[in-house]
């Protein structure tokens, strides 16, 4: 049960549709005594309605996004909370349409967010305290209230809560320990946790109870549902920026902020891609000047390397003493490394 088509026809396939997708995601942290069988189970219910994107399962729950016919929503939900570990599953929709996904991949994995916590750590009988998006938006303003970003580095470079700590991690497996770190002073305040749809704030609320805070509260529903709520309610958004998502449209723009910087010019700029050099394709924030100057490359190297023939290209694919995508190694210092040498020009 996998696809076998290139991407070139699953995106000709996407242009020939005459219908609306709409993008929602849904998780919960529950005991699923066999993986495998629910995602067999999953995968052919969502073949049958025409579903991409993707969703991981696993022993302790499940964590999808994923693209539906708009006309197959409701028979989503009913397959869905038809098994009976499902049967309150909260689903959540995108504030901004677009292609998403392009095929449909379901994975058996070892944890729903990587995190590579040993059991004894968390517990997750005992999470923190959900809050509406209404009532986060008011709670995080109140006096000695601390809010903390539980996503990666890249994500909250181009959009976060205004005053918001955000922990300077590359993986989600480095994230916890760096916050409890961060904290270790405030065990007694207010700690206010978000991140993209709620999931990852689970787990961490959890690890920080166990880590001996007293007032934990996540976001319910994430970034994604306080985008909507605010929206609904004609409330001003204390999130700045745009909302790092995880499918083909990379963004959602919540407001007209624009916090971040190219990584090769520094000129101001939040648009995400990845380097066209495929050996590559690395993420990073680029302007339209530097998109058309480096042809939507990382580097000169990555755009040397894209144009050249396709018979000498996998020459050097293939020779481990050729450095064809030097910008890859320093990727994450990339801001760093900019204000300290003139790398890219």
């Amino acid at each position: 049960m996998f696809n076998k088509k290139s991407r070139i026809e699953l995106k000709k396939d996407l242009e020939n549709e005459r219908f609306c997708r709409k993008t929602c995601s849904f998780y919960k942290y529950i005991k699923i005594d066999n993986p495998t069988q629910l995602r067999d189970l999953l995968y052919e219910r969502f073949s049958d309605l025409n579903i991409l994107g993707r969703v991981y399962v696993s022993s302790e729950g499940i964590n999808a996004q994923i693209s539906i016919p708009e006309h197959n929503t409701s028979i989503l939900k009913k397959n869905i909370h038809e098994i009976d570990i499902f049967h309150d599953m909260k689903f959540k929709y995108a504030l901004k349409e677009g292609s998403s996904f392009i095929k449909l991949k379901i994975l058996v994995k070892d944890e729903i967010v990587a995190y590579k916590l040993s059991k004894n750590e968390y517990d997750m009988s005992v999470v923190g305290k959900h809050l509406k998006p209404k009532d986060f938006h008011s709670s995080i303003q109140d006096k000695d209230s601390i809010v903390v970003d539980m996503r990666n580095y890249y994500e909250s470079e181009v959009g976060k809560f205004k005053n918001a700590i955000t922990p300077n991690a590359h993986f989600s497996k480095e994230l916890l320990p760096k916050v409890n770190k961060m904290l270790s002073k405030h065990k007694n305040k207010k700690i206010h946790l978000y991140c993209t749809g709620g999931i990852r704030c689970e787990k961490a609320s959890s690890y920080l109870l166990k880590k001996g805070f007293k007032e934990v509260y996540q976001l319910d529903g994430g970034i994604i549902q306080y985008a909507h709520d605010l929206k609904e309610n004609k409330l001003k958004s204390l999130f700045i920026g745009k909302n790092f998502v995880f499918d083909d449209r990379i963004g959602e723009r919540i407001t007209r902020d624009v916090i971040s910087h190219c990584h090769q010019c520094y000129k101001s700029s939040d648009n995400h891609k990845n380097c066209k050099n495929d050996t590559c394709h690395i993420l990073f924030i680029q302007c339209d000047e530097c998109s058309l100057k480096f042809e939507d490359c990382c580097s000169y190297d990555c755009k040397n390397f894209k144009n050249i023939d396709f018979d000498e290209r996998e020459l050097l694919r293939k020779d481990k003493n050729k450095k064809v995508t030097s910008a890859k190694l320093s990727a994450k210092f990339r801001p760093k490394l900019y204000k300290l040498f003139n790398y890219w020009k």
